[in-house]
């Protein structure tokens, strides 16, 4: 039994005197999660007993977030007609903020909540995480991301906090606790995930193979899953990568073997997006995993093929009766029985002032300040100030993936506010904006010059993976926006948008300053509150910076399991206005 779970014999008694009610087909209903629009009717809900709901791109379940509370209270209801009378639990990718709704506070990705090294402060971003996501009808996110990032070319760097598997695990158990605990009562249920290897893909493939051997899996990527146990987590994620050729999903050594037997892992194992159909049908069942991700048609081939696997003993049903103890578990720990339905009190705390005051606080602890030739920072107020790039006025780029839609937004949305808005905020001079770097700008002090990649998520953001959208260095037209100003002799001040580490050598050593920004979210005017000496720099890097593309010829970029890339800036690195922090 894990320390944050405590021993409740009562409820051990109800679980088990359901299980003993339940019928086969009721048993794996529990193990089916759906998506709310395409997958099923409201009917479905009753007649295949369905144990989860989740919400992705797609049909938004309503206009604001009361629509979207009734929405989840309607088939909620449903649930609640069938014969026992089991609550349903709703998911959603709630992993920096909760992305999924406009209006709710956005806060920056993991990578910049691990450059600002706070676990306080992620505890704090968590909690909020978990208010904003009750408010919207969820009670249970999946997050956090708790993977180990070991090449720049994997698309989901920026879901990560850090190559650090020390710090990664500090901030995990923030996170966890952060979700789950709110003021002695539970929260939602959190994630770690994706379990395990899924940042150590070989060349940084999503869903590519994972070389390392077990020994080193269990050296290098278990820490933040141990922390993430002991904290109570409620759920994880199984990973869509192999482990030496082994689907993660049908690997029952790592598992039921390690997770669930040697780390004693009491909480529930979910499957990836269409796990059944695509890491082996009943292997899965038969490795571990709890809860399918039932969707774009799987359904159906899912429950009747456990339950011809059961009935053929295929699959044994003690294996079913383990992953339904787990979740019914789960659902009492959230209070489910009780309390099924969202509170509509919560709504007015969306997007409130406190959520996104501590939301600029966590831009600003995120930045990292890798260069400040002859103290070109901070602004001074009277400071004759050009913003450059699209990237200055778009609170959409400036947030990266899962940012309203799943691949994120070029646009900007509600609620937000812009680097451009915050510098305006701070200067005592008109602020020019220069979008696409033509303005033929003389007559100012410095050009803040803002470059980085447009947003992304999963595969899409790899570097030469399958859609290849992607590079390490930035585009032609963002180095050109910096070279334009050189060249005018003004000094510039460079911020970097990305999702990761990449490779800008040269665009460090033409510019005054240059700044590693990450992906700050809604709160865009934390950045002015930097450049002008309200606070001082904070954030460190949570990777290792890479000088060259010829870093990335191996598996791996430079990270400080491996002494043969020298890095341009090592992990830990950031300057602040006087120091090297």
């Amino acid at each position: 039994m894990n320390s944050k779970i405590k021993k409740d014999i009562a409820i051990e008694e109800k679980i088990e005197a359901l299980l003993q009610q339940m019928t086969l087909e009721e048993k794996i209903g529990q193990m089916s999660q759906v998506r709310h629009f395409d997958d099923i009717t409201l009917e479905d809900i009753k007649t295949k007993y369905i144990g989860s709901v989740i919400h992705t791109q797609g049909p938004l379940p309503g206009n604001d977030a009361l629509q979207w509370q009734e929405k989840f209270s309607q088939m909620q209801q449903q649930a609640l007609k069938t014969r026992l009378g089991i609550p349903l639990l709703f998911g959603v990718d709630a992993v920096h903020g909760q992305n999924t709704y406009e209006g709710a506070t956005i806060f920056p990705h993991n990578i910049g909540l691990g450059a600002s090294g706070n676990a306080d402060l992620v505890q704090k971003v968590a909690a909020i995480t978990a208010i904003e996501s009750q408010a919207t009808g969820f009670n249970w996110v999946f997050s956090p991301c708790v993977a180990i990032p070991f090449n720049e070319k994997w698309g989901r760097v920026y879901e990560a906090f850090s190559e650090s598997a020390e710090l990664t695990a500090a901030l995990t158990r923030a996170s966890v606790k952060g979700h789950q605990d709110q003021e002695g009562k539970f929260g939602v249920m959190a994630t770690a995930k994706h379990f395990i290897g899924d940042g150590a893909t070989d060349f940084g493939i999503e869903g590519g193979n994972t070389s390392l051997s077990q020994e080193e899996v269990i050296q290098r990527l278990l820490l933040p899953y141990q922390a993430a146990i002991e904290e109570g987590v409620g759920a994880i994620m199984a990973s869509f990568n192999t482990l030496n050729g082994i689907s993660m999903h049908a690997h029952k050594a790592m598992i039921t073997d390690l997770l669930k037997d040697k780390l004693n892992f009491e909480g529930m194992i979910v499957s990836d997006w269409k796990a059944y159909s695509r890491f082996g049908g009943n292997d899965i069942i038969n490795a571990g995993i709890d809860m399918v991700m039932a969707v774009d048609g799987d359904l159906d081939m899912f429950q009747e093929g456990v339950k011809n696997g059961v009935l053929n003993e295929e699959i044994p049903e003690e294996r079913i009766d383990d992953a339904v103890r787990r979740i019914l578990m789960q659902k009492y720990r959230l209070g489910l029985f009780d309390n099924p339905f969202p509170d509509k009190r919560l709504i007015e705390k969306i997007g409130k002032k406190d959520h996104r005051d501590l939301a600029r606080q966590a831009v600003r602890e995120s930045l990292v300040l890798l260069k400040n030739e002859n103290n070109a920072l901070p602004l001074n107020k009277q400071t004759k100030v050009v913003v450059v790039g699209e990237f200055g006025n778009n609170s959409g780029l400036q947030s990266g993936g899962w940012t309203i839609n799943w691949q994120g937004s070029t646009e900007n949305y509600k609620g937000a506010t812009t680097i451009l808005e915050g510098i305006r905020k701070f200067s005592e001079h008109e602020v020019i904006y220069d979008p696409d770097g033509t303005v033929p700008v003389t007559d100012v002090d410095v050009a803040v010059v803002i470059v980085g990649e447009t947003p992304y998520a999963e595969f899409f953001g790899d570097i030469g993976g399958e859609m290849n959208l992607f590079q390490l260095t930035l585009t032609e037209k963002h180095q050109n926006y910096i070279q334009n100003y050189v060249e005018k002799e003004i000094p510039t001040v460079v911020l970097l948008i990305s999702g990761r580490p990449l490779v800008v050598t040269q665009e460090i050593e033409k510019s005054n300053a240059f700044i590693a920004a990450w992906l700050p979210g809604s709160e865009g005017d934390g950045i002015a509150e930097v450049l002008y000496g309200a606070y001082d720099f904070n954030g460190k890097l949570p990777h290792s910076w890479p000088k060259s593309v010829e870093d990335y010829h191996g598996k791996y970029g430079p990270n400080f399991w491996d002494d043969t890339i020298m890095p341009l800036f090592p992990l830990g690195f950031g300057l602040s206005y006087d120091k090297i922090l």
